[in-house]
């Protein structure tokens, strides 16, 4: 007998308990008159993100199993940008099976998107040049770019931003949208090796074959000048107070060109000084007319 009443006491008290925890889940959160979400479907959704996650992942792994690793880091960038659009739509249609009027939700907040729309405008203008940029393959890690006057080395491309050091090792951080909007200049996209120039002018009058071999001279002893193809001089005008000309050389390290440059100027002016070449500055003849 006594066993028979502890049995109907402890279902009555898991009934309590059963009943109890319903009644928690059935809690309505009401954020308006036509928007209201109970705690059980705050759960629903949240195992919803959950699970959508996890499918996420193994999705992941499975499509970048086979392949290459630059293939899969662009992949990877191009999965983080499309990510947070399946956690939208998989969010908005969980609310809706649960019974959330998906609509009220945005006919309230419809003012609300409008001023993030435009406050985002550029950041979604950046992520879509993103992805222009994975797809075209306009630009890669490792090239040596020049955009807006600005030259660099890219090191990262990322979500909203492409990230490339400078010469002098400062990072430059470039929104993607400029992308769309300036002239990119990729200097390696063909390969690393560059063609090079130093101009120069010489006085009238100079031995304009002697120039020319002192001029191939100073750029075939640069070690880091490439000998295929072989730098060349080009006559290029015959200016106001000098003979312009242009000595074009190759370089397998562009980024770096500002140095073999700087150091053939210099070989240039010993050259021309151990053989008598004069480097003229500009002159203007002035006439003065006295009127009586």
């Amino acid at each position: 007998m006594t066993q028979d009443i502890k049995g109907i006491e402890e279902k009555i008290t898991d009934s309590t308990v059963w009943e109890n925890i319903k009644e928690f889940l059935g809690l309505h959160i009401d954020f308006s008159k036509e928007i209201s979400i109970s705690i059980l479907d705050m759960l629903i959704v949240i195992t919803a993100i959950v699970i959508t996650t996890v499918v996420l992942k193994v999705l992941l792994r499975v499509i970048t199993r086979n392949l290459p690793e630059a293939d899969k880091g662009k992949f990877n960038v191009v999965y983080g940008y499309f990510r947070w659009l399946i956690y939208i739509i998989i969010l908005l249609i969980t609310l809706h099976s649960v019974g959330v009027n998906v609509t009220a939700v945005f006919a309230a907040s419809a003012a609300l998107l409008i001023g993030v729309g435009l406050a985002l405008q550029t950041l979604f203008q950046d992520i879509f040049s993103g992805v222009f940029i994975l797809i075209d393959q306009s630009v890669h890690v490792g090239d040596i770019i020049e955009i807006d006057g600005k030259v660099g080395r890219v090191e990262e491309i990322k979500l909203r931003t492409t990230r490339a050091v400078t010469i002098d090792n400062k990072v430059l951080v470039i929104p993607n949208h400029l992308y769309l909007t300036n002239s990119l200049y990729n200097w390696t996209q063909n390969g690393t090796l560059t063609r090079e120039s130093v101009d120069v002018g010489v006085a009238y009058g100079s031995d304009v074959q002697l120039v020319k071999k002192l001029l191939l001279q100073a750029a075939s002893t640069h070690p880091d000048v490439i000998p295929e193809p072989e730098p060349v001089v080009l006559f290029m005008n015959f200016g106001d107070s000098s003979l312009n000309f242009k000595l074009v050389f190759t370089l397998n390290d562009s980024f770096k060109a500002t140095f073999p440059k700087s150091d053939i100027r210099f070989e240039i002016d010993r050259l021309f000084r151990e053989n008598n070449v004069t480097i003229p500055f500009p002159q203007r003849d002035i006439h003065i007319i006295q009127k009586k």
